[in-house]
């Protein structure tokens, strides 16, 4: 009889069923930095004898727990790491804490301020470069609790941290069709808050369908801007689009664009467009800043990293791009140069 051959079989350690999750949180790890194996798949031996040349191979299970059924896992969603999905408590409502760590209670009368959906956008992209770890119970340099809620009313300035059963008391309910940057989807379980409650900033739709946006949101392991379905993975009918009372026009500082019938001479008979050689490599002119606004405002802005300026650069070349293809155009009449065609529909 051959030498018997011991295989450990570790399950998936991007798994995200309840077993799992729960067995690589109570589990140590072993020296090699992998996680322990599931009870449920404790050990196999394979016992290889000299009939496994005939084809017959012996499995025998180590313990009482290799007869246990292996466990379910929860299917993959596309471009979403299965273990990155929220499925955590909801920290209650709290203020902000300050730089020693304590509660910084704000004054009885405090209101929350108003702020720009640039604002909003730019706040939150500020924890996305930090990769801010989630932590319900943890407080950014902010102040502000480092889970959903608390990112949320982060990036609205709120003057304490709410949660996800108070953040519609300081907003309104709106549809879907009136989503802009800076809103919010909401999904607070009121019969059990701690599981699957969640909530996401809305940052643009990345199509002109309308079936999935760029959502910033905070969620294990850390703070992360990345395209999705709308609403959500998963619960999707019970997000609801919510907007800020706060919220205000973007004017502070903003540079004035031309009004229509200041926007140039009518070319290929398109009231207001100015030319094709006003966009593309080294334009700087008032009409590139018009036409990113256009994008933006349209749900083509993505690809902005900062408001749209005067000057041509790759994010609006993208953007035009995004705009044409979601026209059904491919090859050149999607090349991201905005002919007399494109700049019709878009300000159509």
């Amino acid at each position: 009889m051959e030498t018997p051959v011991f295989e450990e079989i570790e399950p998936a350690s991007d798994c995200d069923c309840a077993g799992c999750r729960h067995w690589r949180r109570v589990l140590p790890h072993s020296p090699a930095g992998r996680a322990l194996a599931h009870p449920a798949a404790y050990r196999t031996l394979v016992v290889a004898t000299a009939a496994a040349s005939a084809g017959a191979v012996t499995v025998l299970g180590a313990g009482p727990a290799a007869a246990l059924p292996a466990a379910a896992h929860a299917p993959q969603r596309p471009g979403v790491p299965a273990a990155d999905e929220p499925g955590t408590p909801q920290g209650s409502r709290a203020p902000l804490h300050g730089a020693t760590g304590r509660p910084a209670a704000p004054p009885a009368d405090a209101a929350p301020a108003a702020v720009t959906r640039t604002e909003i956008i730019d706040r939150a992209k500020t924890w996305v470069a930090a990769k801010v770890p989630y932590n319900m119970t943890a407080y950014w340099s902010d102040g502000y609790r480092q889970d959903c809620s608390g990112f949320v009313s982060m990036a609205w300035k709120l003057p304490a941290n709410e949660w996800t059963g108070s953040l519609a008391t300081v907003a309104d309910r709106i549809t879907k069709e009136e989503l802009e940057p800076g809103d919010i989807l909401l999904f607070h379980n009121a019969s059990d808050p701690q599981e699957g409650s969640h909530v996401v900033i809305f940052g643009g739709w990345t199509d002109g369908t309308h079936t999935a946006y760029t959502a910033y949101e905070q969620t294990p392991p850390h703070t992360r801007r990345l395209d999705t379905p709308y609403a959500y993975w998963n619960n999707s009918a019970k997000y609801l689009p919510y907007r800020y009372k706060g919220v205000t026009a973007s004017t502070a500082g903003a540079e004035r664009t031309p009004p229509p019938e200041a926007a140039g001479p009518a070319s290929h008979g398109v009231a207001g467009y100015p030319g094709r050689a006003m966009f593309g490599p080294g334009a700087d002119n008032p009409y590139v800043t018009r036409l990113g606004r256009q994008l933006v405002h349209k749900g083509f802005g993505t690809h902005y990293t900062k408001g749209p300026g005067p000057r041509w650069g790759e994010a609006d070349r993208r953007g035009v791009q995004a705009f044409q293809r979601a026209q059904g155009w491919r090859g050149g009449a999607a090349d991201g140069h905005p002919g007399p065609e494109t700049w019709r529909r878009l300000f159509s």
